[in-house]
């Protein structure tokens, strides 16, 4: 009978000149680079998709009573500091666009309740950056969405050393201005102006109109009767709101055309629906002056009566 064959037993490897065992090398096989970004893409979906069905179960759970909506909403405009910055007015053109301001929107939605609006990039390149702005009711699932371009440019008068200029323009005034891309803060502050405007018209569009207009002339009410009753101090509110902004009561006083302590009510509301256009983004002092001096004093109508019709204002009886 043979000897069974003997098993080799692998040697330690042997030791270096410092008296240590040389190490053995692993290899790891690494995924390659698209299944991971893959794999995460998919992940984000799913955490995304479950998060829109949890909303819509919660809105299930928890329907909106319309009536008690309306009077949340209605009972907002009764504050008179809301209702000083619920409506913008801004020029446009030959004529003034006035409204429910994003400010409106924002209380509207959380006193509506169940609504659903969110933001993302669909296109982005050197020169521009599409956003898709989407709003959904998550009770009745109407939707309404708006796409806003946005161009990486922003306009100045006198470009700063380091700025690279694109190009430039002649406004109404017959000066240049220059258009310069925009740096990460200004294009910051662009998008977050026009996102939240997107924001404001879908809310707007998802909520009943005839909520958003018994709304929009209650404001109105309770500003005029406040201005009604104390019109100094409408005024010296007013002048500080714009100092803040950088503008200077003789700066409105140029701009009104007339003597600040003879606003009217109606000339009152209309220079603090123009503050709350330009802090919310919707334009900017120049733009308003620009806008203005294209137009006053070109007809028969003079001074405060021509500035008057163009502010959409009415003439104070006689």
């Amino acid at each position: 009978m043979t000897a069974p064959a003997q098993q080799e037993i692998p040697l330690p490897p042997e030791p270096d000149a410092a008296g240590k065992p040389e190490s053995v090398a692993l290899t790891a096989t690494k995924p390659p680079m698209p299944a991971i970004a893959e794999t995460a893409a998919t992940a984000v979906a799913a955490r995304e998709r479950a998060a829109v069905e949890a909303r819509f179960v919660v809105a299930a759970k928890f329907p909106r009573s319309i009536d008690e909506a309306r009077l949340r909403i209605l009972d907002a405009c009764k504050r008179p500091r809301f209702a000083e910055s619920a409506r913008y007015s801004k020029p446009v053109g030959k004529q003034r666009v006035e409204g429910l301001s994003i400010r409106f929107a924002e209380e509207a939605a959380r006193a509506w309740g169940n609504l659903d609006v969110t933001a993302m990039i669909v296109f982005d390149d050197p020169d521009r950056r599409i956003y898709r702005v989407t709003g959904t009711d998550l009770e009745t699932n109407a939707t309404q969405s708006q796409d806003i371009i946005i161009e990486k440019v922003v306009e100045r008068r006198q470009p700063r050393q380091g700025q690279t200029v694109i190009g430039q323009r002649q406004n109404t005034r017959g000066e240049t201005v220059y258009l310069i891309e925009a740096g990460e803060d200004e294009l910051h502050n662009k998008v977050n102006a026009m996102i939240a405007k997107a924001r404001r018209n879908i809310i707007l569009a998802l909520i009943p109109s005839d909520i958003s207009e018994e709304a929009d002339e209650l404001v109105q009410k309770v500003v005029r009767e406040r201005d009604t009753k104390d019109p100094a101090g409408a005024r010296k509110t007013i002048l500080e709101a714009f100092w803040g902004l950088g503008v200077t009561p003789e700066a409105v006083q140029e701009f009104m055309q007339k003597p600040l302590d003879q606003l009217n009510p109606a000339e009152l509301s209309t220079l603090r629906a123009m503050y709350t256009a330009i802090k919310d983004g919707e334009t900017t002092w120049a733009a308003a002056v620009e806008e203005l001096k294209g137009k006053v004093g070109t007809g028969k109508e003079r001074g405060a009566d021509a500035l008057r019709g163009k502010l959409g204002t009415e003439k104070p009886a006689k």
